[in-house]
C-alpha cells in the first residue's frame, strides 16, 4: 500500500507512473475517438460527455453534500432555454451565451437552496421535486418564452476546423467542457469546500459546531450544482438542434439521479462512470424501450443492495483485492 506522509501528498488527482501512463491513453483514446469509431457513435459519445457534466454537478449536491434533487432536470431545461434564447434573440456567441445560461441556472440554484436550508430528507425532495415539476409547466405552457409543445429551434454554433463536420467539432468542445468541469469538480472535492460538503452530509449540527457556515455552504452547493447543469443544457441544446420541454420532465431528473447512485455517490469517477452507461445502456436494450424506467429501477434496488458505493465502489474493491494479493 502506498504511504502519504503530507497532506498535499492526499490532493495529487494522478500519482505513479502508471496512472499517468492511463490517464495519457485516456486522453489519445478520446482524442481519435471521431476517426477510428463509426460516424453514428458520434452523437452517443456527444450524449455521454454532456450527462458526465450533469452528473458530476449533482453529485456535488447530493453525493458530497447529501441534499437530494428530484428536479435537476429543471435547471438543465434552465440552462438549455436560456443559452437559445441568448444567441436566437440576442446574438451572443456560444462562448458568451453558455457560461451566461450556467450563471442563469446557477441563480436559480440559489433561489432554491435558501427555502431549502430548513428542509432535509424527503422533504428536501419534494421540494425540488416540486421545481422541476414547474419548471417543465412553464417551458410547457408559456409560449413566447419557450415555443410551447412545437419547441424552439437552436443556432448552429460555428467554430473550429472547417475540415471537420460539424458532429465532430461538437464532440471536442463537449469533451473538452466535460474533462475540465470534472477536473474542477475533483478538485472542489478535495478542497476545504469539498470537505465542508461532506461535514455538512454526515452531520450538519457537528459541522456547525465545527465552524462550518450551514448556510453559505448549502447554498453554495445548490450554485454549484445548478451550474453545471446549465452548462450541461447548452451542450444538450446544441446536440439536438430543437428543444421541447417534455425533454426535461420528472422522468428525466429520476434519470440523472440514477446515474449518481449507479456510478456511486460522493465520487466524481463514479458520476462519469454512471452517466456513460446510462447512456449507452438504453441502445443495447432498444428493443425494451417501454420497459426502461422498470429496469432502471431494478438495477438500482439490486445496486443499493448489492453494492451501496455502486460501480465505481466495485472498481475500487477489485484494484484493491489485486493489489494486496495474495496477502
Amino acid at each position: 500500500m502506498e504511504l502519504r506522509q503530507r497532506y498535499e501528498e492526499d490532493l495529487f488527482l494522478v500519482r505513479g507512473a502508471a496512472a499517468w501512463l492511463a490517464t495519457a491513453a485516456l486522453l489519445a483514446a478520446l482524442a481519435f475517438f471521431p476517426f477510428y469509431t463509426p460516424r453514428y457513435l458520434l452523437f452517443p459519445a456527444i450524449l455521454v460527455a454532456i450527462n458526465a457534466v450533469v452528473a458530476v454537478g449533482l453529485n456535488v449536491l447530493t453525493g458530497l453534500t447529501g441534499q437530494i434533487s428530484l428536479g435537476h432536470a429543471g435547471f438543465v431545461g434552465i440552462g438549455a432555454y436560456a443559452a437559445t434564447l441568448l444567441a436566437a434573440r440576442l446574438g451572443a456567441p456560444w462562448w458568451l451565451a453558455w457560461p451566461a445560461a450556467g450563471l442563469i441556472a446557477a441563480g436559480f440554484g440559489v433561489l432554491i437552496g435558501v427555502p431549502a436550508l430548513r428542509l432535509t430528507g424527503p422533504y428536501l425532495t419534494i421540494a425540488t421535486l416540486g421545481f422541476g415539476i414547474a419548471v417543465h409547466q412553464v417551458l410547457t405552457n408559456w409560449e413566447a418564452l419557450s415555443g410551447g409543445r412545437m419547441g424552439l429551434e437552436v443556432p448552429r454554433v460555428t467554430f473550429g476546423p472547417a475540415a471537420l463536420t460539424s458532429d465532430q467539432r461538437l464532440y471536442y468542445l463537449a469533451v473538452a467542457i466535460a474533462a475540465v468541469l470534472t477536473w474542477a469538480a475533483a478538485n472542489l472535492a478535495r478542497s476545504h469546500v469539498g470537505r465542508a460538503f461532506v461535514a455538512l452530509r454526515d452531520s450538519d449540527i457537528a459541522a456547525e459546531v465545527m465552524g462550518v457556515n450551514l448556510t453559505r455552504y448549502k447554498v453554495l452547493a445548490f450554485a454549484i450544482s445548478a451550474f453545471y447543469a446549465g452548462i450541461g443544457g447548452a451542450l444538450f441544446a446544441q446536440a439536438l438542434r430543437h428543444l421541447e420541454p417534455q425533454s426535461f420532465d420528472l422522468i428525466q431528473s429520476i434519470y440523472y439521479f440514477s446515474m449518481i447512485v449507479l456510478g456511486g455517490l460522493g465520487t466524481v469517477p463514479g458520476a462519469v462512470l454512471g452517466a456513460a452507461v446510462l447512456t449507452v445502456l438504453p441502445g443495447f436494450l432498444s428493443g425494451f424501450r417501454q420497459w426502461l424506467p422498470i429496469i432502471f429501477g431494478v438495477a438500482i434496488i439490486l445496486i443499493m443492495v448489492v453494492e451501496p458505493r455502486g460501480l465505481y465502489g466495485r472498481w475500487q474493491r477489485i484494484r484493491r483485492y489485486f493489489k494486496t494479493w495474495p496477502l
